[in-house]
């Protein structure tokens, strides 16, 4: 309770009372200005003082981040400091997280790309030594296994040396539908994913000289050029995909190099020449339709790459021009395709490559109504499926021919009846 009383003989003055159940207290207060007094009451109840239970104290102080103190001293190196924050416990990464933070920072859809030729490559030569003599073939798996671990290896260390000069320069740093990411995204520091990647590229190109013994000289020279390739597609500031260069790279690598690279390592050498035209033929197949994905993702990051001067094709024809040569890489492949399954004699399951003519017109569609990232990214993701199916397709297909050929050849005795 508050009560005022006024002095009738002195107006300048008031005095105010504050009555509480623990006592009282009367304090003068003059209304000039430059006149204060504190208030203070003798006792508070307890029930008045807001208050916050132990419990809640203990979770906010368990919750609590840890402040690590550093020193602000210059030296003379460079290098990448702890962070100042470190997270909770509850926050703590477990193996499981940071094997997935990898898995998909290495790209796998881009890793099937690299495999799918070296199984044609591979198949293509197992094809050609089936006989009456040999109604199985000669098939060498520690060759095939050995190639297959060498292109793994090459692909795995590009697309991680992509992702760190890609956040060096620039490139992607706020591109989300980009994959891979492991810089952008915080996960992983800079320097480590740098090291995981030439140690990559390192393991790889020892394996390759190993490998490629067994298929040659020429082996050799493309195994330099895949190796180099893997490496400066994306590195240094002349990098080939910022030169464009990058579709022409993807041309050669994902295509001739890699499947005649594969059929070489199994044959023992190189192709004669009545199956050279055959084999070339075969090879431009996964070319066209990995030069189409890496043409789209490039549409895609048309705005992007401007920004950080990263000069791609797409970037270069503009829009308009880069929907014509996707349209000319995705359709390529099936006149190849036409005039290697419709002669007589040829291998005529390779055509059911066409159940892949859906796919195709949903990719044409998406990249030919879309002028959006997230929708090129969309287009992109089906022009990788029309890839992997139409190469799964090419190899099933003569695989099963292969199959077939291996049961005329053997002895009618053993076949059941």
């Amino acid at each position: 309770m508050q009560r005022k009383n006024l002095d009738s003989e002195n107006n300048d003055e008031t005095t105010i009372t504050i009555s509480k159940s623990a006592g009282k207290q009367s304090v003068p207060r003059n209304k000039s200005p430059n006149s204060s007094h504190i208030v203070t009451a003798d006792s508070v109840q307890a029930e008045e003082v807001p208050t916050i239970p132990l419990s809640s104290l203990q979770t906010l102080s368990a919750l609590e981040p840890e402040v690590a103190v550093r020193s602000v001293t210059t030296t003379d190196s460079v290098h990448l400091p702890p962070p100042l924050v470190v997270q909770p416990s509850e926050y703590q990464r477990d193996l499981g997280e940071w094997l997935q933070f990898w898995w998909e920072g290495i790209r796998p859809t881009y890793v099937l790309l690299a495999i799918l030729p070296v199984l044609l490559g591979t198949l293509l030569a197992w094809v050609q030594t089936l006989s009456s003599k040999t109604p199985f073939g000669l098939f060498h798996w520690q060759h095939f296994l050995g190639t297959l671990v060498v292109v793994i290896a090459l692909q795995t260390g590009a697309n991680l040396v992509n992702d760190y000069y890609d956040y060096i320069r620039g490139i992607d740093t706020g591109n989300s539908l980009g994959p891979g990411g492991l810089i952008q995204q915080g996960f992983i520091r800079p320097t480590h994913v740098l090291n995981v990647g030439l140690v990559c590229l390192l393991l790889g190109g020892l394996l390759g000289a190993i490998v490629a013994f067994s298929g040659g000289p020429f082996v050799y020279l493309f195994g330099i050029i895949g190796l180099l390739g893997a490496f400066f597609y994306s590195a240094t500031s002349r990098a080939l995909s910022s030169i464009v260069l990058g579709e022409l790279a993807s041309f050669i690598i994902y295509g001739p190099l890699l499947t005649f690279g594969a059929y070489m390592v199994q044959a023992g050498g190189p192709p004669y020449r009545t199956s050279f035209v055959s084999i070339l033929l075969y090879s431009l197949l996964p070319a066209l339709l990995t030069t189409a994905v890496v043409h789209v993702n490039n549409m895609r990051d048309i705005e992007t790459d401007t920004q950080a001067r990263k000069l791609t094709l797409a970037s270069l024809l503009g829009l308009r021009w880069s929907r014509v040569l996707y349209v000319i890489l995705v359709l390529g492949v099936y006149p190849i395709v036409a005039a290697i399954g419709f002669p007589h004699g040829a291998p005529h399951l390779v055509l059911i490559t066409f159940w892949t003519l859906p796919t195709l017109v949903v990719a044409l569609s998406g990249v030919l109504r879309a002028d959006m990232p997230a929708s090129l990214h969309l287009a992109m993701r089906e022009t990788l499926k029309l890839s992997t199916y139409f190469a799964l397709l090419l190899i099933a297909a003569l695989l099963i021919t292969a199959l077939w050929a291996v049961l005329s050849h053997l002895p009618t005795n053993i076949l059941p009846i």
